[in-house]
């Protein structure tokens, strides 16, 4: 196990999740503006915010901070089993640490409720209008796309230094996606925390954002190897 690596895959997940639902909250609460502005403004902090972890925990992780990545990197032997079970426990711990933290802070705001606002769960947005199943769906195929592009971006024939930009812009663009639909997950430990801390819905609904985003992360790692070059 690489304790620092390890540490940097649970402060990296804080920081995903922590700023992502962050800015989903401020977003719900209609503070970033209306007419599509939320969107963006969630998309932006997701992708960027992945964009700039890349480059920093890069070097020292390899910033899966995300359980899906680090099992399809499992899946194409990029990792060993025992650095791979450490760093998803530490992501998960990130994700509900990140929660604990931004749940605490907002009780601050006296015109803020959990009930009422939330905490930036995942959940299905379309309620009657949009099925389990296809929500699932969405997930499978994201997930699938973001680790095709994780791949060839980390691979040996990937242009030096774009990589965070690749990973990063492929995160903004599905939550262009994914957001109106239900706040795009591809990352189980993005969903846990917020989830368990916010209760209600988003608990019954987050075995859609688990089981989702692990199966595309899979589909995803096999579609690499059927145009991989190295």
């Amino acid at each position: 196990m690489n304790v620092k690596a390890t540490i940097a895959e649970l402060i990296g997940t804080f920081i995903l999740v922590f700023i992502g639902t962050a800015t989903a909250v401020l977003a719900g609460s209609t503070l970033l503006g209306e007419s599509g502005m939320p969107i963006l403004a969630i998309a932006f902090a997701f992708g960027f915010t992945l964009m700039v972890l890349v480059y920093t925990i890069g070097p020292i992780s390899g910033c899966h901070i995300n359980p899906a990545v680090t099992i399809a990197m499992l899946i194409a032997k990029k990792i060993s089993v025992k650095d791979a079970v450490p760093y998803m426990v530490a992501q998960v711990i990130g994700g509900i640490l990140a929660s604990v933290v931004l749940r605490a802070l907002l009780t601050g705001i006296q015109t803020y409720s959990v009930g009422q606002h939330g905490l930036g769960a995942n959940g299905i947005a379309l309620g009657d209008l949009m099925t389990p199943g296809s929500m699932l769906g969405f997930e499978i195929v994201l997930t699938a796309l973001f680790l095709y592009v994780i791949f060839n971006a980390t691979s040996s024939k990937a242009t030096p230094g774009a990589a965070g930009l690749a990973i990063g812009g492929f995160l903004f663009v599905a939550h262009l996606i994914g957001v109106p639909l239900g706040d795009s997950s591809l990352n189980p430990a993005r969903s846990i925390g917020p989830a368990l801390l916010q209760g209600g819905a988003a608990v019954s609904e987050l075995w859609i954002f688990v089981v989702g985003p692990i199966v595309g992360a899979v589909i995803g790692a096999l579609l690499y190897k059927l145009t991989a070059d190295e």
